[in-house]
């Protein structure tokens, strides 16, 4: 089959691999019928994470199952499915309480930006649509494995509530759903942070309510101006950056919440800070298996549209270019099809 390798920072090619096979009873077999490049790839690609030899890249993936291992009962051949990055039981006591990519069991689904991928513990992994979906569904089902999960659940753990006001910190694509789950959450008023026009434009039509350009200590002020001197109940940290959330912090009134869900590099957070402002702050992998079940509805009902978060589309053939424009911003996100 054909499948991505990274070979070392900026190096990305498409070669042949050998297809994924059935190695224990738990194991589905899935044909790709869309995948992207993830945001979080982009470490790897700038050499900000460290590729010290070529292997597969990708985890975010929709597909058709084509074989089931022995012990698999929830999903069979010929089904469309979504999954989430990580595989989980959907049984231990940490999934039981929401946290799937904590999952006792979990293992990290890599190589996605392939033909075939090989999900492990299918049963607790996978979540099949109601029906085959129409071909202008395929993108936003697609967000749902990790980017529209991740910002769904930066607005849950940010407690998100009807009526509140809300920050989001970050224009890629988890900012962007973090702005369409702000708003199925009820928040009243979203503040989307970004500097760029070509962002900006999805999160007015996402349902931002204010776009503040401004960063650092000068876009604190200006939520701080937004919301008379207070600070947002809410605040959505996207990026991972120690900037984003020192902004992300400061932007919240005392007794209000941070969820972060931006993969963290060179992030640290003062103790004492924190203590003295009652801030909550909660965060970590996007558990997207606890909410595929409802946001498979969303989609399906016609509620949400987060695959307009692609704005280029590109056969698996083309995965280097779609980097390289994700890289440059030309492009919020790339879909690749096999």
């Amino acid at each position: 089959m054909r499948a991505t390798i990274i070979h070392a920072p900026g190096d990305i090619r498409v070669e042949n691999a050998p297809e994924p096979t059935i190695t224990a009873p738990t194991d589905a077999i899935i044909r790709t019928v869309a995948t992207c490049v993830c945001g979080s790839d982009l470490w790897d690609y700038r050499g900000i994470n460290p590729v010290t030899e070529p292997h597969p890249i990708g985890h975010e993936y929709v597909g058709v199952v084509e074989e089931v291992g022995s012990d698999v009962s929830t999903v069979k051949p010929g089904q469309f499915v979504i999954g989430s990055f990580f595989a989980s039981d959907n049984t231990c006591p940490v999934c039981r309480a929401g946290y799937h990519t904590s999952c006792l069991h979990r293992e990290f689904i890599n190589g996605c930006q392939a033909e075939y991928v090989r999900v492990p513990l299918a049963d607790g992994t996978l979540v099949a649509t109601p029906e085959q979906p129409d071909e202008e569904l395929i993108p936003s089902l697609l967000t749902l494995s990790d980017v529209m999960g991740t910002g769904w659940y930066a607005a849950k753990a940010a407690e998100v509530k009807l009526g509140s006001t809300a920050v989001v910190v970050g224009d890629g694509a988890v900012g962007l759903s973090g702005v369409i789950a702000a708003k199925e959450l009820g928040a009243e008023r979203i503040i989307a942070m970004s500097r760029h026009e070509s962002r900006q434009r999805p999160a007015l039509e996402f349902g931002a309510t204010d776009i503040v350009s401004e960063r650092g200590e000068e876009g604190v002020a200006r939520v701080k101006e937004l919301t008379n001197g207070i600070g947002a109940d809410s605040v959505l940290e996207c990026v991972g950056t120690r900037q984003s959330m020192h902004q992300a912090l400061q932007s919240t009134r005392p007794g209000g919440n941070v969820g972060f869900v931006g993969v963290p590099h060179d992030v640290a957070v003062d103790g004492q800070e924190l203590f003295f402002s009652h801030v909550g702050l909660r965060g970590g992998p996007a558990p997207v298996r606890a909410f595929l079940p409802d946001l498979i509805d969303r989609v399906f009902g016609g509620r949400i549209h987060p695959g307009k978060v692609f704005d280029l589309t590109l056969p698996l053939d083309e995965v280097a270019e779609g980097y390289k424009a994700m890289d440059e911003r030309r492009a919020i996100k790339a879909l690749l099809r096999p």
